[in-house]
């Protein structure tokens, strides 16, 4: 197993359930106060809601939109030193619907970063490998800081201002002249250098943006992940189509948290342990570019979680496909043993 420097994975990211209950309510027992907190309605057809510390608790995004940065007074009214409480917003607290909330731990908030030939309000923790990173564009090529000290493997970026701009991608595994975005099931698409990343991979202090809108053109926030062994990984793998015996990734702990995404045109997926305990057939999942529900659809490819990886069921084109290649990002749930080494699951 991987030797770890995180000894608690709960301590800076971990999934909550909970049911609304169409007032106001304190939902607590995450383990750290979240920095960027996304939430999705399992039970109804509802948007995601995504909120962090830098843009405030009321600005709310939409993985499954394109739609600018909006203010909701009755969504997320405050986070708190173990959760996050909660207004009557119908996407995130509707009476007897149940939600599952995906909460990351930065750094509180926010500093100003000069490292980068456009300014940058940065939350970063450098221990779990995570920034939340705001700047205003300039529409020209320019480097931003993220703050983390290592560079990051995946980039997920939104402009806030005005309806149409999609959500922009970055991976590792794709290189710096690719992106997907994440409210769309758009292949991987090819870039020039003057448009998305100056071909131009993260170093330790920048990410290097081009002359798109989608980047760089007003407000913009990113979400920085750099991998941290024992904790996190970003990677790809080749779907090799068996309903019987699918791929194996090793991550080198037991995720809690993974999404895949194919680099075909193809739906997102995003599951988790918590929400996997309380289903039958032991696969939950959702779909980041969609407002659907939660499915459970055996005929579709499950992410089976063990104690050194993930492994792919079925041959759902989704995440299993023969030939085809698939990001992920996945997170720790591992308990610590002795010099730090994750200790296998029980």
């Amino acid at each position: 197993m991987a030797y770890t420097t995180i000894n608690k994975s709960t301590d800076y990211f971990n999934t909550k359930l909970y049911t609304g209950n169409g007032g106001t309510q304190s939902i607590t027992g995450i383990g750290h106060q979240p920095d960027f907190n996304w939430i999705k309605c399992r039970s109804n057809n509802t948007d995601h809601a995504l909120q962090d510390i830098v843009r405030g608790n009321t600005k709310s995004l939409q993985s499954n939109s394109n739609s600018a940065d909006a203010t909701v007074t009755n969504g997320v009214t405050a986070f708190t030193s173990d959760g996050f409480n909660l207004g009557a917003g119908g996407d995130v607290n509707t009476s007897g619907r149940t939600y599952c909330s995906w909460n990351w731990k930065a750094n509180g908030a926010s500093s100003a970063n000069t490292d980068g030939s456009i300014n940058s309000t940065v939350s970063a923790n450098t221990t779990s490998g995570f920034s939340i990173v705001k700047y205003t564009g300039t529409g020209s090529n320019a480097t931003v800081g993220h703050g983390l000290g290592v560079a990051p493997s995946m980039i997920i970026f939104k402009r806030l201002v005005g309806s149409g701009w999609n959500w922009t991608v970055y991976h590792k595994s794709m290189g710096n002249n690719y992106f997907m975005s994440l409210n769309l099931t758009n292949a991987k698409s090819n870039t020039s250098s003057s448009t998305y990343f100056q071909d131009t991979t993260p170093t330790s202090s920048v990410f290097s943006i081009g002359n798109s809108g989608h980047l760089n053109g007003d407000d913009i926030i990113a979400y920085c992940f750099a991998e941290k062994q024992g904790y996190s990984k970003f990677g790809s793998y080749v779907g090799n189509g068996s309903a019987t015996d699918g791929t194996f990734i090793y991550t080198g702990f037991k995720p809690a948290f993974v999404i895949t995404k194919s680099t075909t045109v193809e739906a997102w997926q995003m599951t988790d342990s918590v929400r996997d305990k309380n289903v039958s057939p032991n696969f939950a999942r959702l779909v980041p570019n969609l407002a659907d529900q939660e499915s459970t659809n055996t005929t579709w490819a499950k992410v089976e979680k063990f104690s050194n990886g993930f492994k792919i069921g079925g041959n759902d084109s989704i995440s299993n496909e023969s030939g085809t290649t698939y990001i992920y990002m996945a997170f720790g749930q591992s308990l610590v043993g002795s010099n730090n080494v994750p200790c296998t699951a029980r």
